[in-house]
C-alpha cells in the first residue's frame, strides 16, 4: 500500500510538542545505616503530611480490617487504611525496635499510595519496610512481603519477584508469598513461571478469608491465557465469598473490566456501579464506569465521571485516557490540558520510585517523538520483557516507520506460543495495523476485525482508525486463501 492506514503524527495536541526528559529515570531509596532504627524514627515518619485525626472510639473497628487486609494482600478501603497507618506511626514512635509494626506500617503506605495513586506514600513505606529488614534480620517474611508489593506499585517487576522469591523460600507454605510472585512473573513475561505459581498456591490448604483473594489471583492469569470465562467465573465467586465490602467492592471491579473488554457494556456499567455502591473511594470502579458511560455515548456523565476521579489523584493513565477523549470530539485544547497535566503527574509518580516508562512510551508514540518512545521502550523491554511492553513498542516502532521489526513485538503480544494469549483489542488493532503497512492484507483485516469484534468501543480514537484503515483495505478478493496468521483464540 502507497498510503499508510494511520498518519504518524495524528491527534497531537496544539502547540510545540515537548518530549519528556529522559532523566526522569527510576528514584533509588537509600538503605537505611544498620542500627540507625531508633535514632530515624521521627525522619522516617512524613511530617510533611499531617494525617487526619482518628477519632479513639471508631479507631478499632476500622483499622482491624485494614490490619488483616495489609498482613495478608486483600484490598482494604482507604479510611480503614488511614487509620492504621496513624495508629502504627504512634506504635513505631513508642517501641522503633518493633520489628512488625515496621512491616504493618510499610505495607499500609503502599497499599494506601496503591488504592490513592499518591506515589508520595512509597518512599515512606519503602523506609518502613527496611527499618523491619534492619531490626529483625533477612528472613523477615513480612517486609518481604511488603517489599514485594511495594515494587509492584511501582512496576518493578524484577526487585518483586526477588523480594517475593526470598519470601518464599523463607516460609515455603505461606499462600500470600504467592500472588506477588505471579504478577512479578507475569510482568517478566515468564507465563510459564506465573502458571506454576499458581498451581502450586491452588494446591495450598486456604482458609475461608483467604480463598477470595485466591481466587482473584487465579482469575489474573485466566485472563492473559485469553480463558475468559474461567476469569469472570472465578472473579464472580470471589466477590460473592468476599467478608468485607472494600474486598467485595475490588472483586466486582474486576467483573465489571472483563465485561469492558469484551465490549459487554451494560454488564460493565452494572458491575462498576455496584463496586462504587459498596466503596466509593474505588478509583479503578469510578474510572471503569466514565470509560463505559463514554462508549455508551453519555459523555457528558464520563466526562463528569473522569474529572471527579482525577480530582482525588491525578492519575497519568486516567489523564491520558481523558485526553484522548476530547481529541476524539474534536476538542483538542482540552485535550491538550490534560496531556499537561499528565506531564506533571508522571513527574511526582517518577519521584516516588514509580517506573512509568511504558505509559510515557505510550503516549510518545501517539502524542508525542515516536523515535523517544522507542528508545524508552527498548530499555523498558530489556529490564521486563511483559505483553503489555511488546505491544507499546511494535506500536511505538509502527509510528517509528519501522514496521518489518515492529510486527515481531506485535505478535510476541498476540500469538499464544509466544506467551500473548490475552483477547486484547487493542492489541490485535496495533498488530493488524502493522501488518497493513507491510502490505500483508489478509492478516491486517482479520486482525482489525478481530479488534472490533473483541470490543467495538475499545479506543475513542482507535476504533475509527480501525474502522478507516479497514474500508481502505477494502473486501476480500474472491478465493482469497486464509493466510499464515488466522484468528487468534
Amino acid at each position: 500500500m502507497n498510503d499508510r492506514l494511520c498518519e504518524p503524527g495524528t491527534s497531537r495536541p496544539a502547540g510545540p510538542r515537548r518530549r519528556f526528559r529522559r532523566t526522569l529515570g527510576r528514584v533509588l531509596v537509600a538503605t537505611l545505616a544498620g542500627g540507625a532504627a531508633a535514632g530515624v524514627v521521627l525522619m522516617l515518619l512524613p511530617q510533611e503530611r499531617p494525617q487526619p485525626a482518628v477519632p479513639p472510639a471508631a479507631g478499632p473497628p476500622r483499622q482491624a480490617p485494614a490490619l488483616t487486609a495489609v498482613t495478608y494482600g486483600v484490598p482494604a478501603a482507604l479510611p480503614g487504611l488511614t487509620a492504621l497507618v496513624a495508629r502504627q506511626e504512634q506504635r513505631v514512635r513508642a517501641q522503633p525496635r518493633d520489628a512488625r509494626a515496621w512491616a504493618v506500617l510499610g505495607a499500609a503506605y503502599a497499599e494506601r499510595g496503591r488504592r490513592t495513586g499518591d506515589a508520595a506514600d512509597y518512599p515512606r513505606a519503602d523506609r518502613a519496610l527496611r527499618t523491619s529488614l534492619e531490626v529483625r534480620g533477612t528472613r523477615n517474611t513480612e517486609a518481604l512481603d511488603g517489599l514485594a508489593a511495594l515494587a509492584l506499585a511501582r512496576r518493578d517487576f524484577p526487585a518483586a519477584k526477588r523480594y517475593g522469591e526470598e519470601a518464599l523460600k523463607a516460609a515455603p507454605k505461606r499462600w500470600s508469598a504467592y500472588p506477588p510472585l505471579i504478577d512479578a512473573y507475569t510482568g517478566l513475561g515468564d507465563h510459564k513461571a506465573a502458571q506454576q505459581a499458581l498451581d502450586k498456591l491452588l494446591g495450598l490448604r486456604t482458609g475461608a478469608q483467604e480463598r477470595p483473594a485466591v481466587m482473584a489471583r487465579a482469575a489474573a492469569v485466566y485472563r492473559d491465557r485469553g480463558w475468559r470465562e474461567d476469569a469472570v467465573a472465578q472473579l464472580t465467586d470471589a466477590a460473592a465469598a468476599a467478608r468485607t465490602p472494600a474486598e467485595r467492592a475490588a472483586w466486582l471491579t474486576g467483573v465489571g473490566q472483563l465485561a469492558w473488554e469484551r465490549g459487554d457494556l451494560p454488564d460493565a456499567l452494572r458491575h462498576f456501579e455496584a463496586a462504587l455502591r459498596l466503596d466509593p473511594e474505588q478509583s479503578a470502579a469510578s474510572v471503569g464506569r466514565a470509560r463505559t458511560l463514554a462508549a455508551l455515548g453519555r459523555t457528558t456523565e464520563a466526562l463528569s465521571g473522569y474529572r471527579a476521579a482525577l480530582a482525588r489523584q491525578p492519575d497519568p493513565a486516567v489523564l491520558l485516557e481523558l485526553g484522548e477523549l476530547y481529541e476524539s470530539r474534536g476538542q483538542e485544547r482540552l485535550a491538550a490540558e490534560q496531556y499537561a497535566r499528565l506531564r506533571t503527574a508522571v513527574e511526582q509518580a517518577v519521584a516516588g520510585g514509580v517506573d512509568e516508562e511504558l505509559l510515557i512510551g505510550r503516549f510518545e508514540a501517539d502524542h508525542g517523538e515516536a523515535p523517544d518512545a522507542v528508545e524508552r521502550l527498548r530499555d523498558e523491554w530489556r529490564r521486563q520483557p511483559g505483553t503489555e511492553v511488546a505491544d507499546a513498542l511494535g506500536w511505538a516502532l509502527h509510528r517509528a516507520g519501522e514496521d518489518s521489526e515492529a510486527l515481531s513485538y506485535a505478535t510476541a503480544a498476540t500469538d499464544k506460543t509466544k506467551g500473548g494469549g490475552v483477547r486484547s483489542a487493542l492489541y490485535a488493532f496495533h498488530r493488524g495495523m502493522i501488518e497493513g503497512e507491510l502490505d500483508r492484507y489478509g492478516p491486517a483485516r482479520r486482525h482489525l476485525e478481530e479488534a472490533l469484534r473483541i470490543n467495538p468501543y475499545f479506543s475513542p480514537l482507535g476504533v475509527p482508525a480501525a474502522r478507516r484503515a479497514l474500508r481502505t483495505l477494502g473486501e476480500p478478493p474472491p478465493g482469497e486463501p486464509p493466510g499464515e496468521e488466522g484468528w487468534e483464540g
